[in-house]
């Protein structure tokens, strides 16, 4: 039947698919300048921390905040969506996964291991929800998800590897412990996407992240609040103002935003795919600013990184697969 209308409505079907080429490509666009954004953020939030004024805490506290406050302001020209208790208290558990640990581990890393390590790590979030998913989703485990998660880990194994070998950096010279930092917090997102799942279908992006970054900055403003009343904001130059206005701004309330735009339109394989333009653009910036330099275990593990994310996220679905059965099985009936 559709092939028929489409057949006698040639215009209407050519109209309907160029549409729905235009909402992939804003899907993509979003999605590519959302992790382009957190790509640079590593390096910047580098050059933020060797300032010696502020502190991996006191950043991550004005994220949550300034985060939440940017939020709450946006909600204010949307049509207000009621949340009941028990999906606040939810939401509330979903935040210290998927916003409090994410981001609290993550720029605590930064603030120990170098950009390159940071972005590289965080390149293993497709991996780790697909592990997390055959557990908890049931979905298939196949020996090309197995490859892809033992070339991804051996990559992310040698990236700390190499890194105890280093000179010492950091608050106090862990970069190896920067790295596990950094994993932790990519953990910690894959069982926020994977756990809470229904969750997150049942309200606006801009509901849920006004209540999680409110209950994140909730939790984590005790930790901090002494060291963001304590940095001397007086002495602070204009470009750090700047610095701190792309990491609230650019790369934690605009990039939440442009990432639930790419959720509608594009499919979760798809959406984990441009993870990888996060460690090339931190790369570039890193090695360009003299931050970081490249070697050649860095260079293979980076390869490694790529190609097991690559593998696991171009492997069958659970519906490709249950799809595929049935077909067989109609094939036999026949």
């Amino acid at each position: 039947m559709k092939n028929l209308y489409c057949g006698n409505n040639l215009y209407f079907c050519a109209r309907n698919n160029s549409k729905g080429m235009k909402e992939k490509l804003k899907g993509h666009s979003a999605m590519f300048t959302a992790n382009f954004l957190w790509g640079i953020m590593s390096p910047i939030s580098k050059a933020i921390f060797l300032t010696g004024t502020i502190s991996a805490f006191s950043l991550t506290n004005m994220r949550m905040a300034g985060a939440a406050i940017l939020f709450w302001i946006a909600s204010l020209f949307m049509p207000r969506e009621p949340v009941t208790k028990r999906d606040l208290l939810l939401l509330f558990v979903a935040s210290l996964f998927g916003i409090t640990l994410n981001q609290g581990f993550f720029v605590l890393g930064l603030s120990y291991t170098t950009p390159i390590d940071a972005s590289v790590v965080a390149s293993l979030a497709p991996i780790i929800t697909m592990i997390l998913a055959a557990f908890i989703q049931k979905e298939p485990m196949t020996g090309k998800k197995v490859v892809g998660v033992f070339m991804g880990l051996s990559g992310a194994l040698m990236l700390i590897l190499n890194g105890a070998g280093t000179v010492s950096e950091g608050l106090s010279g862990g970069r190896v412990m920067g790295d596990l930092f950094c994993l932790v917090a990519e953990i910690s997102f894959a069982i926020y996407y994977v756990a809470f799942k229904g969750l997150i279908s049942r309200y606006t992006p801009v509901t849920l992240m006004k209540w999680m970054f409110l209950f994140s900055a909730i939790c984590c403003l005790p930790l901090g609040g002494n060291d963001l009343l304590s940095i001397p904001y007086s002495d602070l130059s204009g470009t750090i103002y700047l610095d701190l206005f792309f990491v609230v701004f650019g790369a934690t309330f605009l990039s939440y935003m442009l990432v639930s735009i790419g959720q509608k339109r594009l499919r979760p394989t798809i959406l984990s795919m441009y993870n990888y333009t996060q460690p090339i653009v931190a790369s570039l910036l890193a090695v360009w600013w003299g931050m970081d330099s490249f070697d050649l275990k860095k260079g293979f593990a980076i390869l490694l990184v790529f190609l097991g994310v690559y593998v696991v996220t171009t492997s069958k679905s659970r519906a490709q697969v249950e799809a595929e059965m049935a077909r067989q099985n109609n094939a036999v009936d026949k």
